[in-house]
C-alpha cells in the first residue's frame, strides 16, 4: 500500500482549480472528469489533501473499477476486491452510492450486493461467519454509471466541507467548498483587499482570509482515516507541522464585509473568531446602495434570490441597485454567484467572462468583472 490511487468529487466547474490544489501538495498522475479529479500518492498524501485542499468534497481511496449490468457482475467485481488491505475483522463497513443512466439503477439493492460481497470477501479471510461491525467506520461508497462502477472508500468521514468555524449559518448559506473554489476564480492572493456586501455568516470573507494567510482549512479536525490504526499517528502529526510551518503571518490582506442584517453581522464575526482570522476583517451593518467602489478591490457575493415570484423580483432591485454601485475602476473586480439568468440584464452589463457552476443541484453562473469600460 506505499502508492494508493485516490479520487475527490467536488463542484461541477472547479476540476480545474480542484487539479491546481493537487499539484501544490504533490500529488501524482492527476486526472480530472466531470465533477472529480483521480491522483496517485502515499500516507502523507493522503493526510496531506484532507488536511489542505480547499475545493474537494471529500478524499476518497480507489478500490476498483468494472462494469456491470448484472447484479452477479456487481457481486463479483466487489469481491475481488482485497478488502482485507483495509477493513479489520471487527471494523464497520457500511455502504452508500448512487447509479445513473445504468441497468443497475436501484440504488437500495445495489447496496445490498455491494454489502453482501463485501461481506463473502470477508468471511473467506477472517474465517468467520458473522461480524460485529463494533470497529472504526470504513465507509464503502459505490458509484454506477453508465453500467461503469467505481467502488471507493472514504477516509474523510464528515465532508470537507465542514472546516469548524461555522457552527451556525444563515438562511441561504454558501456551502464552504464552492466558496473557496470562487476565491480561487477571484486571485484573492496575500495582499488582496476582499469585499463581500452580503456577508451573511461570513463564508466568502473567511475562505479568502484563510487562503491568503495560507492556513489551512482542515487544519483543526480530525478524519475518519485516523482511526483505522493502517495510517502511522506521525504520519497526521508531521502533516499538520508542515501545515502549520507554512502559515503566512505577515501578509497585507485585508476583508471588509457588510450586510442589512445585523444577526449575520454577528455571525460573521463569531466564525471569524473561530477561523482564527478576524483580525484581517472588518465587518459593519450596512444596505447594498451604500456600498461605495474602490481601485484594487475584489467584490465576491452571493446576493439574495427569490425562488417565488414575489422574491425574485425584489432580487433582482438588488440587482439593479449592484450594477450602479459597482463601478468599474482601475483593478476592480466583482465576483457575483447567482442562478438568475436574466441577472446580466439586470445589473445593465454583460459580464467580461461567465463560469458555469453549482451550487447543490442549482445551476448557477459566476459572473465576472473586471474590465473598465
Amino acid at each position: 500500500m506505499d502508492t494508493l490511487q485516490f479520487l475527490c468529487p467536488c463542484h461541477f466547474g472547479l476540476e480545474s482549480v480542484l487539479t491546481f490544489e493537487l499539484q501544490q501538495i504533490g500529488a501524482e498522475n492527476i486526472h480530472a472528469e466531470n465533477g472529480k479529479v483521480y491522483f496517485t500518492g502515499d500516507f502523507s498524501t493522503l493526510a496531506r489533501a484532507n488536511i489542505c485542499l480547499r475545493t474537494a468534497e471529500r478524499v476518497l481511496i480507489l478500490l476498483a473499477q468494472f462494469h456491470a449490468t448484472s447484479f452477479e457482475e456487481l457481486f463479483q467485481g466487489v469481491r475481488a476486491i482485497p478488502l482485507e488491505d483495509f477493513i479489520g475483522q471487527k471494523d464497520a463497513f457500511p455502504v452508500k452510492g448512487k447509479s445513473l443512466s445504468s441497468d443497475l439503477h436501484s440504488v437500495p439493492d445495489c447496496q445490498k450486493i455491494v454489502k453482501k460481497a463485501a461481506v463473502e470477501r470477508l468471511k473467506e479471510h477472517y474465517g468467520v461467519s458473522w461480524f460485529v461491525e463494533t470497529g472504526p467506520v470504513h465507509q464503502l461508497q459505490f458509484l454506477i454509471l453508465k453500467n461503469k462502477v467505481t467502488i471507493m472508500l472514504d477516509t474523510t468521514g464528515v465532508g470537507l466541507h465542514k472546516r469548524g468555524y461555522r457552527a451556525h449559518s444563515n438562511e441561504a448559506p454558501i456551502k464552504e467548498t464552492l466558496a473557496a473554489g470562487i476565491v480561487d476564480l477571484a486571485h484573492v492572493r496575500s495582499y488582496s483587499t476582499v469585499y463581500d456586501p452580503f456577508c451573511g455568516s461570513g463564508t466568502f470573507l473567511i475562505e479568502a482570509a484563510t487562503k491568503a494567510l495560507n492556513i489551512p482549512p482542515c487544519l483543526r479536525r480530525k478524519f475518519a482515516a485516523q482511526d483505522w490504526g493502517l495510517f502511522p499517528e506521525t504520519v497526521w502529526r508531521e502533516e499538520r507541522a508542515r501545515a502549520v510551518a507554512g502559515i503566512k503571518t505577515d501578509t497585507e490582506f485585508h476583508g471588509f464585509g457588510s450586510d442589512i442584517d445585523p444577526n449575520a453581522v454577528e455571525l460573521t464575526l463569531q466564525n471569524a473568531k473561530k477561523a482564527g482570522v478576524n483580525g484581517k476583517l472588518t465587518i459593519r451593518q450596512a444596505d447594498i446602495k451604500d456600498y461605495r467602489a474602490a481601485e484594487r478591490r475584489i467584490t465576491i457575493c452571493n446576493p439574495p434570490y427569490g425562488e417565488r415570484m414575489l422574491e425574485k423580483q425584489d432580487a433582482q432591485k438588488i440587482y439593479r441597485i449592484m450594477g450602479r454601485v459597482f463601478q468599474p475602476l482601475d483593478r476592480a473586480s466583482y465576483y457575483i454567484i447567482s442562478p438568475d439568468e436574466t441577472f446580466e440584464k439586470q445589473f445593465g452589463r454583460p459580464a467580461d467572462r461567465r463560469r458555469k457552476l453549482y451550487n447543490g443541484m442549482m445551476k448557477c453562473q459566476v459572473y465576472q468583472y473586471y474590465r473598465k469600460r
